[in-house]
């Protein structure tokens, strides 16, 4: 969305820009006969809701591939011939004991991070104000030389690099609100002062990394932010870290992008952690993450599906934040106080970056 407000004559004219949305059957074809949280039931009937429900309000993308290019500017040429030799194997576990491979792998996780380099092409150009790629496999586990916990290819951390390179961005603040730390985006850019990495997850769990000390390093020091949360913390305590923290930050940074590794697996209907996260809350965030994008880089904002393993309330999540990126602007939300999520923050290390 765009705003043109000329104060002297009060006049405020505001242009609609469509939401654009990033699916396609090809991500389907990464599967295996073995079960894993991580397959292509995840999404299936979601494609088939969101064609129904929403009946042409958004602009509907095809992915591209990754080129060579845009994949080496996050990961090594040994870790993708990794890959390579891996997804031939007749043991699709023969490299990591959750991420499987088998001979589509590569090719679903190219069009899975091209995917979401077409949708920031377009927000950038103008054409849409904000994006969802609803991709799989996720992609903010995978290192730059290792992929874990289902992921491939670093979809988000690909995208950053790109805009970095394609549109001199210098500026971009990625959000994770996946239950589970993305220590693959977290080190792709620990040295760098070019890309916040902003990440609440639940404590204790998979892959046992993000403490509140991890805060980068050289360049990069204070451009980490770790907010590691408790089991049984719910809407009240992340809306109000969220509120408290990101809206600071915003601020101060003034980011060009909002991007979002959008994880729903902190959902209360999730049973891979214990975070209690309601459907309506992703509506909710959803709609605080449109207030800073249009208060500091002209709505620009892409969400990047990572995690969410029970199909029902993933859908109904997404469907959640689907419906608050199509809602007309509201007035910012208010953010209740609540003082288990506060104490988190009395001596936590990013009040000596930043003031919130």
């Amino acid at each position: 969305m765009q705003r043109i407000i000329v104060k002297s004559l009060s006049i405020v004219f505001i242009m609609n820009k469509k939401l654009g949305l990033l699916y396609d059957n090809r991500y389907f074809d990464h599967a295996i006969e073995q079960f894993s949280p991580e397959n292509p039931e995840r999404i299936r009937h979601l494609y088939a809701t969101i064609k129904q429900r929403y009946n042409g309000n958004f602009h509907v993308f095809s992915p591209r591939e990754a080129t060579s290019e845009d994949v080496n500017a996050v990961h090594s040429s040994f870790y993708i011939q990794q890959i390579r030799e891996h997804a031939v194997h007749l043991d699709p576990y023969s490299y990591d004991r959750d991420t499987y491979l088998m001979e589509d792998s590569f090719v679903t996780a190219l069009f899975a991070a091209g995917g979401c380099l077409e949708v920031a092409d377009s927000i950038m150009n103008g054409n849409i104000g904000c994006g969802f790629a609803l991709v799989r496999p996720p992609g903010h586990h995978a290192e730059p030389g290792r992929g874990m916990g289902f992921c491939i290819l670093n979809n988000i951390g690909i995208t950053a690099k790109y805009l970095q390179k394609r549109y001199q961005m210098n500026r971009i603040l990625i959000l994770d609100f996946d239950v589970h730390h993305g220590n693959g985006t977290q080190e792709v850019f620990y040295d760098s002062d070019q890309v916040l990495f902003v990440s609440l997850h639940q404590k204790g769990l998979f892959p046992f990394t993000g403490s509140p000390n991890e805060i980068g390093k050289e360049k990069g020091l204070g451009y980490t932010i770790n907010l590691p949360l408790f089991p049984q913390f719910g809407d009240s305590e992340y809306t109000f870290l969220i509120g408290r923290v990101l809206q600071g930050v915003v601020e101060q940074y003034m980011p060009q992008i909002i991007l979002v590794s959008a994880g729903f697996d902190g959902h209360r209907d999730d049973n891979i952690s214990g975070t209690l996260l309601s459907t309506g809350w992703y509506g909710t965030i959803t709609t605080m993450l449109r207030q800073y994008a249009r208060e500091s880089c002209e709505d620009r904002l892409l969400f990047i599906l990572e995690g969410g393993y029970n199909p029902v309330s993933l859908e109904d999540s997404i469907i959640a934040t689907i419906d608050s990126l199509l809602a007309p602007e509201t007035s910012r939300i208010g953010v209740m106080y609540t003082q288990r999520a506060d104490k988190l923050l009395t001596n936590h290390p990013l009040r000596e970056f930043w003031t919130i």
